[in-house]
């Protein structure tokens, strides 16, 4: 049997900076997840890019992940949000040096950490494996392998994504509901330089995000983009012909980017919204898309597991100092208390935001601009909302302030 003090369920992007914090504070993992890590890190396994925020990017850096992204990421300068392409809209500047958010390739992220993860002390990687019976008492957690290896730790974390199979058998209800949207996701080069503006468009069938990349070795400029559509028109815009997708692309960005190519393949993602019902059970904790998936309009997602991470890490390694059992009922509260609220509210401010945006007519347009012009007007507000994209507010774990738990 093979024991350890945490075993992650789910080798991803929230799984793999969980075990990777924990690691750098004496707290040793084993990660269990039956993908191939070969084929996780290939350009056609996912073609999506994530604007980490501020905060979590400081913690990529405090856990060694960030210099590992050296050359492959591109700081976002400031946001322009309007409807559709009618003037006016709210443009979102920081006062001071930091960026609104960092844009990396998941491909990218998911490569340095599993580098990262690969060069711990305290972390063992079982990739491919394929968990078949997860056992919790009072006593400890166990998790059988489908070879019949048997790991034994205080807690288990499950991070596998939004169908997770530990989330189910540990009974936990799941409000859920899909958007009649799609993503297409794909990357393209363009004539002008984005300099570093991320901008969101809000059509009536969907917001349209371009979001800045770092140019080409060739010296094109890049920009990732995510066209949320109609869930009927989903699979015939993904089978545009490079140049019919490229124009299109280019007509709803207004041209102000100049001629459009495709610049690698074009993805598709169903979009939808769920919420756990609580995140932890006996020696048992959720964290990312196990525990809430969300629309991608605010470009949250990524960074709200990422909180999860590290308010997870944080409570785990307070409680080890104080000697107590990881999977201790009052850590397992403490950690309920300090995600529950905050994703909540996320959840639900990105759910209204879709909504909204979503309501056509010229009148629905006509108050959206109205509220847009009054959001740019007023400091105060604008700072808060720049606060929330940065990852900057509420009650942050240690680690996403950049300073040591």
């Amino acid at each position: 049997m093979r024991r350890t003090d945490v075993i992650i369920l789910g080798g991803g992007l929230v799984g793999l900076t969980l075990a990777i914090a924990l690691d750098r504070h004496g707290v040793s993992t084993v990660v269990i997840d039956p993908g191939d890590p070969a084929k996780q890190v290939a350009p056609s396994y996912d073609g999506r890019a994530t604007a980490v925020s501020s905060s979590s990017w400081r913690m990529l850096e405090a856990i060694g992940v960030a210099e590992r992204l050296a050359g492959e990421t591109r700081a976002i300068g400031a946001i322009r949000v309007s409807d559709g392409l009618k003037p006016g809209g709210i443009v979102f500047e920081p006062r001071d040096a930091d960026p609104l958010g960092i844009m990396v390739e998941n491909r990218l992220l998911r490569a340095a950490l599993r580098e990262t993860a690969l060069a711990a002390g305290r972390l063992t990687l079982l990739m491919p494996a394929m968990p078949v019976q997860v056992e919790r008492d009072a006593a400890r957690a166990r998790v059988t392998l489908a070879d019949g290896e048997i790991v034994a730790a205080p807690l288990v974390v499950g991070s596998e994504g939004r169908n997770s199979p530990s989330r189910e058998q540990a009974g936990i209800a799941l409000a859920q509901w899909r958007y009649d949207h799609a993503a297409i996701v794909a990357t393209v080069a363009h004539e002008r330089d984005h300099e570093s503006v991320a901008c969101e468009i809000f059509y009536p069938d969907g917001p349209f995000a371009i979001l800045p990349m770092p140019d080409a070795e060739a010296g094109e400029h890049r920009s990732a983009i995510v066209w949320s559509v109609s869930a009927r028109d989903g699979p015939a815009v993904k089978a545009l012909p490079d140049r019919a997708l490229a124009h299109e692309i280019e007509k709803r960005m207004g041209g102000f980017l100049g001629q459009v190519t495709l610049a690698g393949p074009r993805f598709s993602y169903p979009l939808g919204f769920h919420h756990s019902a609580r995140i932890t059970a006996e020696r048992f904790a959720l964290a990312g898309d196990a525990a809430h998936g969300i629309h991608p309009i605010a470009g949250q997602g990524l960074n709200l597991g990422f909180r999860d991470a590290a308010a997870l890490v944080e409570v785990l390694v307070e409680g080890a100092r104080l000697g107590l059992d990881l999977g201790d009922a009052q850590l397992m509260a403490r950690y309920e208390r300090w995600r529950s609220l905050d994703t909540l509210m996320v959840a639900m401010a990105t759910d209204s935001l879709t909504r909204l945006y979503g309501m056509p007519g010229r009148a629905a347009s006509a108050v959206r601009r109205l509220g847009m012009a009054a959001e740019n007007r007023i400091g105060p507000l604008k700072d808060r909302l720049m606060a929330e994209a940065r990852g900057e507010s509420g009650d942050l774990p240690l680690l996403l302030r950049g300073l040591p738990i």
